[in-house]
């Protein structure tokens, strides 16, 4: 079978899980969040907490409960960090430098898991088990709890109650992600991943040596990190890892576990405001650029020019033979497409055109399937802003689901797809104006200003994948990168909650013959269209800097 065929078969073997699991799954989320009833379990952790589930909020009690609880998740994180020194099942590893505690901490609540360390010489088990992957729960839920509260905004009317964010929390966590991540670890145990609590030994012999190992709940992490779309991994060369990752099955099942609760919360949104269809028209925008952008990355890594490659079959500089060029585009755009971040093969290593695609594809906004929870109140935001300018085009005031994009919708959405844009052009341009950073570059010329511009896009998107090359770990970059994440991801839920609160007080808006009918195909032409003219109109200059100048030198 020659690579190409390969790659596609992936492909397509991908597409079929993701739509056997698509109903289901979404449905069955939708039910989660709008039961009344509480589990034993879920009572328990209420009572924990101190928190009253069937208590109603406003956005701005929403807010402040989401705000909250990271706050403390950023605090508890950093703290464990600071003090693993003197933890129990520390692996003997030093404590933490604070500016790399602050990054990290940062990095793993806001779910970008961005890492600017070593997995297997920095972390012990207590700070990758009761800490990194705790939060790798947490934080998903978060993303979801958002989206919902997104969702119930279109689909309630003339009241400013989006439900409770600490159910929406626990139940996110306890009924979705705990049970399916818990059925995916002992898939990856039994296809070779590792999950023990071993220390550092020594194994084989290289070169004279030997090299030593330490072992984890490797799995158990794998598994939600893909599943709740964080990306961080056990070990620094990630999902290339074969403690992580070890066959080209277990390669197409984290895939699918990346990307089958952002495109099953399309189904889960279409049956919470009536109407299926909506979820289809949503769905159907999020494949269409996701199988673009895979053509895209498969034709610039297969077809990549030069003896050497044409020899190779593909530019494999950087990919593992076992995954290949088919499986390793398939991975790369889908990482960068969510907000995952988890790599099977190094993007920098990438041609230049396939690099500029990795990072198209979190310039978008990580929307085609997108985070979990934020790919979907991502792309809502954008159909609101489509919705506009059809709106302008025809002379009449849009409507979406049946409420008015108004002033002050619009003025929310639209601040809401300037945060991002704004952080990555200007902490890039600091980072290349500024003396000292530059010098963590390993490459120069476009090449070394596409690892800057990579590192910033990743961060304020809360993807968290690198290009490689970047020394990061800098006092410069670990302060600069938490803020981008920190930033990237609350800021823009200030705004998609403020909007859900206002789109929830408005009266519903009867559909008639000049009410552009969401749910048809030309509708997902023009959302597909709007997205990618307003991502090419703030990022073009940048990508031309980098990697374009790269790729068509």
């Amino acid at each position: 079978m020659g690579p190409v065929l390969s790659g596609v078969l992936q492909l397509l073997a991908l597409m079929g899980a993701l739509a056997l699991a698509y109903v289901p799954l979404g449905t069955y989320m939708a039910r989660v969040y709008s039961s009344e009833k509480h589990l034993r379990v879920e009572k328990w952790i209420y009572k924990g907490i101190g928190a009253n589930p069937d208590t109603e909020m406003r956005w701005t009690a929403y807010l402040r409960g989401v705000l909250a609880f990271s706050a403390a998740g950023v605090l508890f994180l950093y703290l464990l960090q600071r003090l693993q020194g003197g933890l129990p099942g520390s692996l003997g590893f030093s404590s933490i430098e604070p500016a790399q505690a602050f990054d990290t901490a940062a990095s793993f609540v806001t779910n970008t898991n961005w890492q600017s360390y070593y997995g297997e010489q920095a972390m012990g088990h207590v700070v990758q088990t009761a800490g990194l992957a705790v939060q790798n729960f947490v934080s998903a839920a978060v993303g979801i709890a958002v989206a919902v509260a997104l969702v119930r905004g279109f689909a309630r009317s003339r009241t400013g109650e989006l439900g409770n964010f600490w159910a929406d929390l626990v139940r996110g966590t306890v009924r979705v992600l705990v049970p399916v991540a818990a059925v995916a670890a002992v898939v990856l145990v039994a296809c070779g991943a590792i999950q023990n609590f071993s220390g550092i030994h020594e194994v084989g012999q290289f070169m004279g040596g030997s090299q030593a190992w330490n072992g984890g709940a490797v799995a158990s992490q794998e598994a939600i990190k893909e599943l709740g779309t964080n990306g961080g991994g056990y070990f620094n060369a990630n999902s290339a890892h074969p403690f992580e990752n070890p066959t080209p099955f277990t390669n197409l099942f984290e895939i699918f576990l990346i990307l089958v609760i952002p495109l099953a919360l399309t189904r889960t949104f279409g049956v919470m405001v009536g109407s299926v269809k909506q979820g289809y028209a949503i769905l159907a925008t999020m494949v269409t650029i996701w199988v673009g952008f895979v053509a895209l990355m498969m034709w610039t890594e297969f077809a990549h020019h030069g003896p050497a490659l044409q020899a190779a079959g593909g530019a494999m500089e950087g990919k593992e033979t076992r995954f290949g060029v088919g499986g390793s585009a398939l991975f790369g755009v889908s990482t960068t497409l969510t907000s995952t971040g988890a790599v099977d093969s190094f993007h920098s290593s990438f041609t230049g055109l396939g690099g500029g695609i990795t990072m198209l594809g979190m310039m978008l906004g990580e929307i085609a399937p997108g985070g979990v929870g934020s790919g979907l109140y991502g792309m809502l935001i954008m159909a609101i802003i489509a919705v506009f300018i059809a709106g302008l085009m025809v002379g009449r005031t849009p409507e979406y689901l049946g409420k008015k994009i108004g002033p002050r919708e619009i003025k929310l959405a639209a601040c809401y797809i300037l945060v991002t844009p704004a952080l990555v052009l200007v902490f890039t341009a600091a980072s290349m104006a500024l003396p000292t950073p530059p010098n963590s570059m390993l490459n120069s010329g476009a090449h070394g200003f596409s690892e800057v511009l990579y590192a910033f896009t990743s961060a304020s998107n809360n993807n968290g994948s690198a290009f490689a090359g970047l020394n990061a770990n800098t006092d410069w970059y670990n302060t600069t990168t938490g803020l981008a994440m920190l930033l990237g991801r609350f800021v823009p839920m200030v705004f998609v909650l403020a909007l859900a609160g206002s789109l929830a007080g408005q009266r519903p808006v009867p559909a008639t013959a000049g009410t552009l009918r969401t749910e048809k195909p030309l509708f997902t032409g023009l959302l597909v269209g709007a997205i990618l003219i307003i991502t090419g109109l703030t990022y073009f200059p940048a990508l031309a800097l980098g990697p374009l100048a790269e790729g068509l030198a």
